[in-house]
């Protein structure tokens, strides 16, 4: 996949110094930035990796114009990624990374091909430029290369306080609430209400401001969110599951985010 801007270069990871790459900046951002952890971060060589790495395309948007990080040795360097996992690497897998908070039935069961997404991240240096515009460009070239007909994946509100985005998660739950057929559900253990507060009671306008902007991106592509939140104190994050059947995508949309690759 080739961009039109010149300055990046936009490509699924190829070797070991790309994921390390991929793994750095994902701990500038989950662990520097948002105080998160895990049992396999290294925090010596500021790696922030997990067990299903392996099993994941990586997306990685690269500067060219800026210095390679000599301990990855790729040339230019990540300031973004996107993990991505279809459903034939999940089946190597043995499951799908979010099975760990969602109960994934209903979608598994569809028939559809699926694939997740995962630890989408920016460098805090080029967050407000086209760099998001510029990784969404790659999945769209990624999703119909590959047929994919429903994204789905977790996005995070940052905090553990369920008081302080009341509003939102409400606002997801009365108006993004995804159809029973695909509908993921927090496990029971874990399962935090997103019904917080009546629908009459709710500032739309308010609601979408408190929104991260990886929830209103997919929000505006049609997007749909699961039953109920998940509270990940490891990340410091309340997790909301949001898929995207592709197919109802309209080709305005479509066109947005697939002009700038070519191939």
């Amino acid at each position: 996949m080739t961009l039109d801007d010149p300055r990046f270069e936009l490509r699924l990871a190829q070797s070991d110094a790309d994921l390390r790459a991929a793994q750095r900046l994902r701990y500038q951002v989950f662990i520097e930035e948002l105080g998160g952890d895990g049992p396999l971060v290294d925090h010596e060589a500021r790696l922030e990796r997990d067990a299903f790495d392996e099993f994941f395309d990586h997306l990685l948007l690269i500067d060219r114009q800026q210095e390679a990080d000599p301990d990855n040795q790729v040339m230019g360097q990540v300031i973004g990624v996107y993990r991505l996992l279809r459903c034939d690497m999940a089946e190597r897998a043995g499951r799908y990374y979010s099975e760990d908070e969602y109960d994934l039935s209903a979608l598994k069961a569809s028939g559809r091909k699926l694939m997740e997404l995962g630890r989408s991240c920016v460098h805090a240096d080029y967050r407000g430029s086209r760099a998001m515009y510029h990784l969404w460009s790659g999945l769209g070239a990624y999703v119909v290369e590959h047929d994919i007909e429903v994204m789905f994946g977790v996005a995070s509100f940052h905090g553990t306080n369920i008081d302080a985005i009341s509003e939102p998660l409400a606002y997801l739950h009365h108006t993004h609430l995804a159809p029973e057929n695909l509908r993921a559900r927090v496990l029971e253990p874990h399962f935090q209400t997103m019904d917080l507060m009546p629908a009459d009671q709710i500032d739309p306008r308010r609601a979408l401001k408190a929104m991260p902007t990886l929830i209103k991106a997919y929000l505006r592509l049609g997007g749909f969110v699961g039953e109920g939140a998940f509270i990940d104190h490891s990340f410091n994050t309340t997790d909301v599951f949001l898929l995207m059947d592709t197919k109802m995508i309209s080709d305005k949309q479509r066109t947005m985010y697939t002009k700038g690759w070519r191939g």
